[in-house]
């Protein structure tokens, strides 16, 4: 069992797994390697959990959800694959990233077929509406990635900040409650909560990363700690931080690329000890309920009562 709120749909995961997994075979060996190495080391897998569970909620066709789940965690996988590249990342969750062990060319092309291999996946659905909004998100993502890359270095605003993390996060997390929403034969006015549901999420889900980058266990989140702040990205913490501290020099040396180690180090010390981490969970609850008040018109149940839980984890976890 994955997670308590997931009892309902273990069976339906662990399918869309092994439709994944299936994905691997019969390619350059190398490249198979590498997509064991990767659908393998796991993952939350809370993407494609919405979507079996929305769709589950909506009775949508089981057999349609475990394809669309499993295209969807394997955008996300494809996603992580270039993410890991332009930030040289050597390390996920503990694991040897794929850019670790080959070339940037090589590393580029396995994640250009992973995307491949997840629209083949969507396809299968038969849903041209789910098709079409597997495409925008993927877009989306993408612009939010050139987003960030051209926003390193700069301190942005708040709205600056949401609009970025609703494109490279909070768009497939509404991707994967509304896509199930869409091939369901509910309906169609849980469409848009559906959405909304997701949206909310995914904001809460990025922010509570972004605390975890400034609070967690290094050595469980498997980068250092102030990650993105070492590489010039703001996020909401020294966000917040910088509004209440806007004459700061560390935190400007920071953001320009001029600051030392230890000085990014005590820049963090102070993040932490401002009081700022708590506005930002609190920013991230607010998500949480909202996405639990868009859930309000649904069919009551054992499934609602599972995404209301899962809102609820994400806040609450420490990973």
């Amino acid at each position: 069992m994955y997670y308590e709120f997931a009892s309902s749909i273990e069976d339906k995961l662990l399918l869309a797994e092994q439709k994944m997994m299936s994905r691997s075979s019969g390619h350059h060996p190398d490249l198979t390697a590498a997509l064991e190495h990767l659908l393998a080391s796991g993952g939350k897998r809370i993407r494609p959990i919405i979507t079996l569970l929305m769709g589950s909620l909506l009775g949508a066709d089981d057999e349609k959800l475990i394809s669309l789940g499993a295209s969807i965690e394997m955008l996300h996988t494809a996603t992580l694959v270039h993410d890991d590249l332009i930030d040289g990342a050597l390390f996920r969750r503990g694991n040897p990233t794929i850019n670790s062990h080959w070339t940037p060319s090589v590393t580029v092309l396995t994640g250009d077929y992973i995307f491949a291999q997840a629209a083949e996946l969507a396809a299968e659905i038969g849903s041209t509406e789910a098709m079409s909004l597997f495409a925008e998100t993927l877009s989306t993502i993408v612009n939010g990635e050139i987003s960030q890359l051209l926003g390193r270095n700069k301190f942005s605003s708040r709205e600056d900040y949401y609009h970025r993390i609703y494109e490279k996060t909070g768009s497939l997390f509404s991707l994967s409650a509304k896509s199930a929403a869409l091939i369901s034969p509910a309906d169609r006015k849980y469409i848009n909560p559906a959405e909304e549901y997701g949206s909310e999420i995914g904001k809460a889900f990025q922010i509570v990363d972004d605390v975890l980058d400034f609070t967690g266990d290094q050595t469980r989140i498997g980068k250092p700690i102030g990650s993105d702040l070492r590489q010039g990205v703001p996020t909401l913490p020294s966000l917040y931080y910088g509004e209440q501290n806007p004459g700061d020099k560390i935190l400007k040396d920071v953001l320009d690329g001029s600051a030392s180690d230890s000085e990014i180090d005590q820049l963090i010390e102070r993040i932490n000890q401002s009081g700022v981490i708590q506005l930002a969970m609190n920013e991230a609850r607010e998500c949480t309920k909202n996405a639990i008040s868009s859930l309000s018109g649904f069919p009551k149940g054992h499934d609602r009562q599972a995404l209301e839980d899962l809102a609820n984890y994400i806040v609450d976890r420490d990973l």
